[in-house]
This record gives structure tokens, C-alpha cells and sequence, in this order.
């Protein structure tokens, strides 16, 4: 038989059970046909033989900011800077720029990935930022994308600064003592700031989906779920899927895409109350497009929506106050909204037939993502795929056993460790350090844990998110939750097993197995032998059989 490709290397690590181990692997279309002995006799158009490199699945990254990303990378990189006089230098040459460049008098200011840690926990002065950009727009979004921080002028255009101005539903303008601003703008009051931005055109979409989806290549990652697209402040634009299908068309997605819809994009709709759990009314898409809707490269997944802020932020919805914070006194985070439109909200897109992903963060948005849940689940069944609580990153004892009698699948980011989690450490204090982006007790439970990245809040090196997974060492060292820690093949398949579920996918990705799409990954040694993961190298990677990366070129 002729196939189209043959790959060989020292060992093929399957993560599926009925042959965990392979050396070589044939691949006929984008699918794997066969195994060792069962490829005697074949032959192929194209051989590849990774020598002693090592053959994993691909890695999927079940939750990730793509566009977002994409579209930063041509920012002022703010997490380079280090001190504020730093970041003002930068913001500094940035106007020089502009200005040399000819740029319009309103052409804007962008930085992204601000984070307080490296300027002592300060934030920007206004005043500065004024006397730095005069009447140009400033946007500089905090790493954790859940706020950001602007100047005199962008709050003018906003209406900010005129009488009787009241913040959005789940966002503020964060004001002084005396009432005038920051310059810090919390989350879904940044949705008055993106206003001026939106929509990007579906070229512009594309275009950043080429530059991000390259890079995703290079670390490995052969899919991803873009955690909210086409609304609220999470969007680039009502018809973003679109700029999904260009990329795709055009040959600028070098990654499988699976789409959550925001909340905020749906409409309301009605149709025979056989479709709609008997009541007729919910929220979907337009026409009725339903989960599942495209095909392997490109397709919806679940319904995303917010139901509190950032750990990093002060944002998050907790039941007890945060030690260490922006705001001063007794600070418990807030939702987005209040818990009577959360549950209108999520009920009608699920009785429509959409899985939900509820982003929660605190404990106190965990609860209420759980209630949702489980009031779904028991009054309209099964939607097809596991129902999602993103992040999940304050969690009480008694939310894990009931995340796991719910069935759920959780997506806290390993990712956050090194980076961030000294940073949480002290967010939360010492009695809660063990509850933050937990695994083991996750999957103890029953709980699906599907690997992420979170993406730009932390960077997508999946190595350096398994390696994280099995020793949990902050930056400055600490082990946060060492109760949480998991063996290193549990990791890899949250980042493989784990994502193909908590993304509806496992039918086709997650394992490489006969049928399965020839999505995979080579690297320089076994992640489950090697003494850090996170030095393993990238050789090469295949999406549906063809090298989307290979550093042998």
C-alpha cells in the first residue's frame, strides 16, 4: 500500500493504552493509518526519520487570547520594562516614532503585558502619561487582560471626565480620593476604550492569526480554543469567525482553531420548543449555527462567558478578602454581573444546545459557575461536551468534590506558576496558597484538567507548563500547593488528553492513534524521562501530517 507519509523515531509515545509505544507511524490525508508491523510492506511519498528525537501528540492549549496576542506583538512589549522610569522611556520613544513616521495627531499609543511586579508594585501616574502622550489615545493592557491603564485624553474621548458619568456594567474607572482617575480602567470598562478601536478588519484578524499561530508552531502547539471571540471586551469584532475562515483559506492559520462565542455576541432567537429544552427562546448564533459547526481546522466549541475578574488584579470574586491588593480595606473582588442575568444568560445559550465555559477565578465565582452548571445539567441534560469552569483558581475542598461529581473540566493554568505565583502567593495569603490553580486534587476527584496557557497572561512554552505542572517552583523559588503536584505523564496529557476533551475533540486529537488526525509533535528527548522538561527542544511539528515547524529546515 502507498501512503502518503512514514515517520520513524526512537519511540513514539502514544498516550493511548491499547499501544502506548511505537517507533513508526504511517499517515495517509491528514490521519494515521497504522503502527510497527502493521505498516510492513507499505511504502510512502514522503519519509521522515526523526532519529532519536521522540514523537508525542500534539500539544492542544485549551484556553488562549490568539488574536489578542497576535495583534500585541507589534505593541510597546511593557513586560520588558523594568521600573517605571523604564516603561515611561519606552512610552517615550514610542510617541518619537509616531511622530518621525508622520502618524495622525490621534493615531494611538499600544503597549501590552503591564504588570505591577516590575515597577514595585506601582502603577503608572497619569500625570506622566499625559505630559508623555499629550493628545494621542494610550492603551496598555495589563498582562492579565482584565484591565488596563490609559491617560487624560482617551478618558475625554470615553466621556470619563463629564458630569454624571457612571461606570459600565461589571468595570470601573478606578478613581482617587479626591474622584479624578488613574488612568486604570478594570474590566468591562475597557470596552469603552475598545469602542474607539473596533472592529478590526478580518485581514487585520488574519494577519495576527498568521504571526501568533507561526509561533504557536514553534512550541509544539497543533491546536488551540480561543477562550472568546465577537463580544463584550474579549472581542475584536461581531464577525470574528470570519477573520478565522480567511486565515484559514489563505494559508495563515498554521494551527487547528476551536472558537468559543462570547456570551456577549449572542442573540436571541426562538424556534420549535422541541429545539430550545421545550421553551422555544435561548441565545445562540445567528441562523442557529450550533457547537461543532466547521470542520477539523476551524469550528465553534463552547459558550464563553466572565463570571469575575483577575487574581493579579484584585478582581476576582472571593469569599474571603484578598491580603494584598490595589484598592486598600477589606477587598473581596466583584462579578461581572449580577447572578440573577448570569443565570437568564447561560441558561438560554445551554437550553439552545451550547456547552458552557465559565470563567471563575475566586471561589465566590466558582460557586456560582458550579450552581449555573449543575442547574443545567440537571434540568436540560447532556449539550455534547463536558461543561467548563475556566481557570478555576481559587477553589475550596468542597468545590473540588463537587466540580467532580459534576463531571466538570477545569482549565487552570500551570503556565502562571513560575511567572505569576509568587504574586498569587501573596494575593491570597498563606491559608490559601494550596487552593491556587490546582491539579492533583482536580483529577483526584474526577475532574478533567485540560492544559492552557492563558495566553499573553503567561507564555505558551507548553515545556515549561508540564515541568511547572510537576514541581510547582515559582519564580523566587517556592513550591505553590506541593499537594498539587502530578507525575510527568500526567502532565503531558493534560496538555493532550485532557484539552482534546475539555475541547470536544477527543474523537480526533489527543491521542495518536489509527484514525486519529496526524497531529504530533517531535522532541529532543522523552518528557517523561527527561530531568526537566522545560529544556527538552522543539525538532519538529505536523499538523494532519505536514510539518507545520521543523527547525531541520
Amino acid at each position: 500500500m502507498q501512503l502518503d507519509l512514514i515517520v520513524s523515531a526512537k519511540k513514539i509515545i502514544t498516550l493511548d493504552d491499547t499501544r502506548p509505544e511505537a517507533t513508526r507511524m504511517g499517515v495517509i490525508g491528514e490521519r494515521i493509518v497504522g503502527f510497527d508491523e502493521e505498516l510492513d510492506g507499505c511504502t510512502a511519498a514522503c519519509e521522515e526519520d526523526f532519529g532519536d528525537a521522540v514523537l508525542v501528540p500534539g500539544f492542544i492549549d485549551a484556553h488562549c487570547h490568539t488574536t489578542w496576542w497576535g495583534l500585541g506583538l507589534t505593541a510597546i512589549q511593557l513586560d520588558q520594562a523594568r521600573g517605571l522610569d523604564d516603561l515611561y522611556e519606552r512610552i517615550r520613544a514610542e510617541v518619537a516614532r509616531l511622530d518621525a513616521a508622520g502618524a495622525a495627531p490621534d493615531a494611538w499609543v499600544h503597549g501590552t503585558g503591564f504588570n505591577q511586579k516590575h515597577h514595585g508594585g506601582e502603577f503608572p501616574d497619569i500625570k506622566v502619561l499625559d505630559e508623555l502622550t499629550g493628545d494621542r489615545p494610550l492603551y496598555l493592557r495589563h498582562t492579565s487582560g482584565h484591565a488596563a491603564i490609559t491617560n487624560t485624553a482617551t478618558l475625554r474621548l470615553v466621556g470619563a471626565l463629564e458630569d454624571g458619568f457612571e461606570n459600565p456594567t461589571g468595570g470601573t474607572i478606578v478613581r482617587d480620593d479626591a474622584g479624578a482617575p488613574t488612568g486604570l480602567v478594570e474590566e468591562a470598562a475597557q470596552s469603552l476604550i475598545q469602542s474607539l478601536l473596533l472592529p478590526y478588519s478580518n485581514e487585520e484578524i488574519a494577519a495576527a492569526l498568521d504571526a501568533a499561530t507561526e509561533r504557536y508552531a514553534a512550541e509544539g502547539i497543533t491546536s488551540f480554543c480561543e477562550a472568546g471571540i465577537g463580544g463584550g471586551w474579549i472581542g475584536h469584532s461581531p464577525i470574528e469567525a470570519s477573520g478565522y475562515a480567511l486565515a484559514r483559506r489563505t494559508g495563515r492559520l498554521h494551527a487547528r482553531a476551536t472558537l468559543m462565542p462570547a456570551i456577549d455576541s449572542l442573540s436571541e432567537l426562538s424556534a420549535n420548543s422541541a429545539d430550545f429544552r421545550g421553551e422555544g427562546e435561548g441565545l445562540g448564533v445567528s441562523l442557529g449555527v450550533p457547537t461543532g459547526f466547521g470542520d477539523d481546522w476551524v469550528h465553534f466549541g463552547h459558550i464563553k462567558a466572565f463570571m469575575d475578574g483577575s487574581l493579579l488584579g484584585g478582581t476576582a470574586a472571593v469569599t474571603e478578602s484578598f491580603c494584598l491588593h490595589n484598592h486598600g480595606g477589606d477587598n473581596k473582588g466583584y462579578l461581572l454581573n449580577s447572578p440573577e442575568k448570569f443565570r437568564a444568560d447561560v441558561r438560554a445559550a445551554y437550553r439552545a444546545g451550547w456547552p458552557v465555559a465559565l470563567h471563575a477565578i475566586g471561589d465566590a465565582a466558582i460557586d456560582l459557575a458550579l450552581d449555573l452548571i449543575e442547574e443545567c445539567q440537571t434540568e436540560y441534560g447532556d449539550n455534547g461536551a463536558k461543561n467548563r469552569v475556566e481557570h478555576f483558581g481559587v477553589s475550596r475542598p468542597d468545590q473540588i468534590e463537587r466540580a467532580g461529581r459534576l463531571r466538570i473540566v477545569a482549565t487552570p493554568q500551570a503556565s502562571f506558576t513560575m511567572p505569576l505565583g509568587d504574586q498569587e502567593m501573596k494575593m491570597v495569603g498563606p491559608d490559601r496558597e494550596g487552593w491556587l490553580y490546582r491539579t492533583k486534587s482536580l483529577l483526584d476527584a474526577g475532574v478533567v484538567v485540560a492544559g492552557s496557557s492563558d495566553l499573553p497572561v503567561a507564555i505558551n512554552n507548553v515545556r515549561v507548563a508540564l515541568q511547572s505542572l510537576v514541581d510547582r517552583t515559582t519564580e523566587a523559588g517556592q513550591v505553590m500547593g506541593p499537594d498539587e503536584a502530578v507525575d510527568a505523564e500526567t502532565a503531558l496529557r493534560t496538555y493532550t488528553v485532557g484539552s482534546a476533551i475539555g475541547t470536544g475533540q477527543l474523537a480526533n486529537k489527543g491521542t495518536l492513534t489509527r484514525g486519529k488526525l496526524a497531529d504530533f509533535v517531535a522532541l529532543s528527548d522523552s518528557p517523561l524521562t527527561a530531568s526537566r522538561i522545560d529544556e527538552l527542544d522543539v525538532i519538529a511539528t505536523f499538523v494532519g501530517g505536514t510539518a507545520s515547524f521543523d527547525s531541520r529546515a
